[in-house]
């Protein structure tokens, strides 16, 4: 039974959830889970984590997204994307590549974003794209991102390519909407690819085709990213036998219980990941005390 993370090339033209039925399918097993959803034309890194890897989703650091975007200038839609109603269309033919750059450079940085109405954001309850879907359109709070890089790839009106480096929860689309209105010849997202999320990069990617040849030549384990690799970013605290045997228990390790010659301290709580052998056995968190000893708090218990 293989614990952890396969990346997955997501196509187009399916959802995220969809990738997870048809990966339980092949793998035979119940507990599969996504992080990062795609929009269903959007394709590339989708993680999905098997069995003991779904209990270290919360814990990743997937705060850097890198996207390929094929924007289509002149045009908007409902859904800010090339599958939605067009609202308007005009000629961008004005719009020079050197215009376009310099419009990019705007967009750089700390920015506000308004989530687009077709989202899984809920109000109320209810998912936006299901009241957009009802004709309903709801005021949203702007949320603040950061898009830490922005270059063009490519300039070929209607068209211009861009790579994308940005938080977790940029809307690629609403960036794109955004860019249009700032040129005053609205714009639109027509293919989006992400090549990364986190550690988890398209080069290493496979797509779901690939993942049912490899599942019957046995060789799936080579491909799959250990939950100790998945968290390599959280600190390391190797435990004893006796604090392993704690965890069973459901009891936290004192530090006597650890590998470590001192106790750690810290000034703000700090997760971290609890091994034995080199592999993860929990992952924690470092609460500060009163003294100069931290306090170790259990999150989720692996074994």
């Amino acid at each position: 039974m293989i614990n952890g993370f396969l990346v997955i090339d997501k196509p187009a033209g399916i959802t995220s959830h969809d990738v997870v039925s048809r990966v339980r399918r092949i793998l035979d097993t119940r507990k599969v889970g996504h992080t990062g959803t795609l929009d269903p034309f959007a394709t590339g890194v989708l993680p999905v984590a098997v069995n003991d890897g779904t209990k270290a989703i919360p814990f990743l650091d997937e705060g850097s997204k890198t996207y390929e975007a094929l924007l289509r200038l002149g045009v908007t839609t409902d859904t800010l994307d090339m599958t939605g109603v067009t609202l308007s269309e005009v000629d961008p033919s004005h719009i020079t590549s050197s215009q376009f750059t310099s419009c990019l450079a705007g967009f750089t940085g700390a920015i506000s974003q308004i989530p687009p109405m077709y989202s899984a954001i809920k109000q109320n309850g209810q998912p936006l794209y299901k009241l957009a879907r009802q004709g309903v359109d709801v005021e949203r709070e702007a949320r603040n991102v950061e898009i830490y890089s922005l270059e063009l790839l490519s300039y070929e009106l209607p068209h211009a390519a861009v790579r994308v480096v940005c938080s977790r929860g940029t809307y690629i689309r609403s960036l794109a909407d955004d860019i249009g209105r700032e040129l005053k010849c609205g714009a639109a997202l027509q293919e989006l690819r992400r090549t990364a999320s986190g550690p988890f990069r398209i080069e290493d990617a496979i797509t779901l085709t690939d993942l049912e040849v490899i599942v019957g030549e046995g060789k799936v384990e080579s491909l799959c990213l250990s939950p100790m690799k998945a968290l390599a970013h959280l600190p390391d605290i190797p435990l004893t036998l006796e604090g392993v045997d704690g965890l069973r228990f459901g009891r936290a390790p004192s530090w006597g219980a650890t590998c470590l010659e001192t106790p750690v301290s810290c000034l703000v709580e700090t997760p971290v990941r609890l091994t034995s052998d080199g592999n993860l056995v929990a992952v924690a968190k470092l609460v500060p005390g009163n003294g100069a000893e931290a306090a170790i708090v259990l999150k989720r218990v692996l074994i």
